[in-house]
């Protein structure tokens, strides 16, 4: 591949799971797309019936199963996959990416650099814990990264439905790049350099909507619905700062917006998997039966384990892991929740 600047204006994605495939038609409207998806029958579908994730996709989109054709064909590159490939697909992808590539991954969630089953036992630092854009930059020679962040429900996207989404990178030449590629009628482009907050965000709140699925699975109402999303806002901030990350990333769209997004819709997989927990049925059956992973479960792993380093105060946290992985009963969990001592309201100003 020749090592200079790429001048297609064809976009890349990586992913055509459903997030991939909604920012896929979205790119659509403003220029060619190159959709990568290791599946090749999967490939010469798309190619073949332009159908996909129950959605007809744009003619600008063709699918791939070739790395280096994305590399070489696209400058600005998406990369949606979940969280526990991203670091394989980065490994996999390096060979073929250079200094003048854009990424801009839409993963939200944690890289883990041990097997997920030894973090009960096993010791533990943050050192363990990576986020989407620290992958990239370990794994590649890419330097400008950034994140795309919430409100993005694929559901309500692949619809047709307005929304919103926050590009957060340190370099201005990925934002603008990020709004130039997404932003349409449909589709409002924020930018911030929040990369870090944004990220964290992203990732933390999956584990607030498993918690909010929860109620609504056991039919109960918006004031404790209400209740529990405002305090795990609390404690996406306490992780946030003990993270090094600063409060204001939370409060807006990438955190605030994705955070009740994400918490109050059953188009969202997080809270459709709460739902299913709070209706009785076993963690490990509807991670069998889910289509697609909900990043959350994992999620609550590792923040109880960084709660636990850092000694903060998560109650939501620390019960939403003995419901998940302990089989704590719900009752009891709300119980304990309900007369934890909170003595302030807004603590983190």
């Amino acid at each position: 591949m020749a090592d200079r600047p790429i001048s297609s204006p064809t976009v890349g994605v990586i992913g055509a799971g459903s997030f991939g495939t909604a920012i896929s038609n979205l790119l659509a409207y403003n220029t060619d797309v190159l959709l990568y998806s290791r599946n090749e029958e999967q490939v010469e579908n798309i190619n073949l019936t332009h159908h996909h994730q129950g959605v007809e996709l744009s003619p600008r989109i063709r699918a791939t199963a070739d790395l280096q054709e994305v590399a070489e064909g696209c400058r600005l590159i998406f990369p949606v996959v979940p969280s526990d490939n991203f670091r394989q697909l980065m490994r996999d992808f390096s060979p073929f990416l250079r200094p003048y590539h854009l990424l801009i991954h839409g993963t939200k969630g944690f890289d883990l650099q041990r097997p997920e089953h030894e973090l009960e036992d096993a010791p533990f630092t943050p050192e363990h814990v990576h986020t989407m854009s620290q992958v990239i930059l370990e794994e590649t020679v890419v330097v400008r990264v950034g994140c795309l962040s919430g409100p993005n429900l694929a559901r309500e996207i692949m619809d047709g439905q307005p929304t919103a989404t926050v590009i957060a990178s340190r370099f201005k030449e990925v934002i603008e790049s990020g709004k130039q590629a997404l932003t349409s009628r449909h589709f409002q482009v924020f930018g911030t350099y929040e990369l870090l907050g944004a990220e964290l965000a992203g990732a933390l709140k999956n584990a607030i909507a498993i918690g909010s699925g929860i109620l609504g699975g056991l039919g109960m109402g918006k004031n404790i619905q209400a209740l529990l999303i405002t305090r795990g806002l609390m404690e996406m901030i306490r992780f946030g700062r003990a993270m090094g990350a600063s409060p204001q990333a939370f409060v807006g769209t990438a955190g605030i917006g994705d955070l009740v997004c994400t918490a109050t819709s059953t188009n969202s997989r997080n809270y459709t998997f709460g739902m299913r927990l709070g209706r009785g049925e076993d963690p490990e059956t509807i991670k069998a039966t889910m289509p697609e992973l909900a990043e959350g479960v994992r999620t609550i792993a590792l923040t109880r384990r960084l709660a636990e380093y850092y000694k903060l105060q998560v109650p939501i946290t620390e019960m939403l892991y003995r419901v998940v992985y302990d089989g704590h009963p719900i009752d009891k969990a709300i119980e304990y929740l309900m007369r934890y001592p909170y003595y302030v309201d807004v603590d983190f100003f």
